[in-house]
């Protein structure tokens, strides 16, 4: 009689695991980096667009502020979407 013997399933399977892309992690840092110090003056800008409404130089810091708020929106959302890459 043949005893019968139940092979044993690995824990945890072997896969084709994909290492951390470094330079598209660091790219994606960068950007946020970049996009940290636009969001603080962005506000900034955009604030003292509103302050004196009578003069007219003062509007273009509004349009201003507004550009450069949708360009960090954009360098945030950019930032993480390559980081997220670089993951996984």
């Amino acid at each position: 009689m043949a005893a019968y013997v139940k092979q044993s399933t690995p824990i945890m399977k072997e896969t084709n695991q994909k290492n951390t892309n470094k330079p598209l992690l660091i790219k994606g840092l960068k950007r946020l980096a970049l996009a940290l110090p636009l969001l603080v003056l962005t506000t900034y800008i955009f604030t003292f667009g509103f302050l004196n409404k009578e003069v007219l130089p003062l509007y273009i810091f509004m349009i201003l502020g507004i550009l450069a708020m949708a360009a960090t929106i954009y360098l945030l959302f950019h930032g993480i979407k390559l980081i997220m890459k670089a993951i996984f």
